[in-house]
């Protein structure tokens, strides 16, 4: 078969298997942050299998204004949402607040009986994201973590590729994700992604996961030892990591080198190298990746027209309640995430490499 021929057999929604319902899943929205704000709300108005059910912040008179602007049933400030008022506005949560804080929300979600849909990463410690989903499991509802590079149809076939042997062997995989965070997300130094107790870290757990994480998701593999180095050189970053690079060893053999910046330059990518052929994502997590593969004296690129990744997220999400399948990456996924960017902070503070525990 030829390359170009190979990318081609495609379907863009590979996982979609209810039809459009006559009732969406209706979301409450917990954190209204600039990302809610900005992607999540816009997403889902343009979405057929979710809606705004209730809108949850710390502010009442955010929480209003959003609701206004995405007509939901309620506007609730954390003591409500905490007490349960307003739980038959909504079916699901998505819980956006500070990383360590994760675990409260999604624990009274839980609680509540309502499905998760958690932003990455799930917690900012181990302890933490550990009780998250055992608070989940223990009330039977549906745990999700927002990776949305696994419903990115350019990531999802660099994965079919890696399954099929196309590629050869696996060897290496390279990636990067670098961004200036007071241009992208916010101005403000004291922003709580830069804040060590809310964040739990910054470049590694905001930027870093991403390459981490979608090399897991192609390579169907898992980090067994990992080595990091950090450095903070700007006042802004003290306490977090502002820059960071690491490698980890997964348990099918494969090595993986990534670099990951809160204030630099711009630059996306994910390469995986086999023996037979390479695969990269390039752009890749900033939204509409791009696939290109080369074998042998042969390069193709796999191209289709740019999705909203969160609105597929959100869907897929849907797509899973809807028609009682749990949804992927569940929470024991996600924690393998927690674990290992720890045990590159670890590393990074030891200076030597570090088991990443299971």
């Amino acid at each position: 078969m030829e390359l170009a021929e190979h990318l081609a057999e495609f379907t863009r929604r590979d996982w979609q298997t209810v039809d459009v319902p006559d009732e969406p899943v209706r979301f409450a929205l917990v954190g209204l942050g600039w990302w809610a704000r900005e992607q999540v709300v816009p997403a889902l108005a343009a979405s057929d299998y979710c809606e705004v059910g209730a809108v949850v912040s710390g502010s009442s008179s955010k929480a209003e204004r959003v609701r206004e602007r995405t007509e939901a049933e309620r506007a609730l400030d954390y003591e409500a949402y905490h007490d349960g008022e307003g739980t038959d506005a909504y079916d699901a949560v998505y819980v956006a607040t500070p990383n360590a804080t994760h675990l409260d929300f999604a624990a009274t979600a839980a609680d509540h009986g309502k499905a998760v849909l958690c932003e990455k990463p799930m917690e900012a410690t181990v302890e933490r994201a550990e009780r998250l989903v055992e608070r989940c499991d223990a009330a039977g509802v549906q745990l999700m973590v927002g990776y949305r590079m696994h419903v990115e149809p350019a990531a999802r076939r660099m994965r079919e590729l890696v399954r099929d042997g196309f590629l050869g062997d696996p060897a290496l995989v390279e990636g990067a994700m670098c961004q200036d965070v007071f241009a992208t997300v916010s101005p403000d130094p004291d922003q709580w992604r830069l804040d060590p107790d809310l964040a739990g870290g910054s470049a590694l757990v905001d930027l870093g996961v991403y390459p981490l994480n979608t090399a897991r998701f192609v390579l169907d593999a898992d980090p067994t030892h990992a080595q990091g180095t950090t450095a903070s050189p700007d006042e802004a970053f003290a306490g977090v990591d502002e820059h960071v690079s690491f490698e980890v060893a997964f348990d099918d053999g494969v090595a993986a080198a990534c670099v990951a910046s809160q204030y630099a330059q711009r630059r996306d990518h994910l390469t995986v190298t086999g023996t037979e052929g390479r695969a990269t994502l390039k752009p890749a997590f900033f939204g509409e990746a791009q696939l290109t593969v080369e074998r042998d004296d042969a390069e193709a690129a796999f191209s289709v027209e740019p999705v909203d990744e969160v609105r597929a997220e959100f869907d897929y999400f849907a797509d899973c309640l809807l028609d009682g399948r749990d949804p992927g990456p569940d929470g024991e996924h996600a924690l393998v995430d927690v674990r290992t960017t720890t045990a590159i902070y670890e590393s990074a503070d030891a200076g030597e490499r570090v088991a990443v525990t299971s």
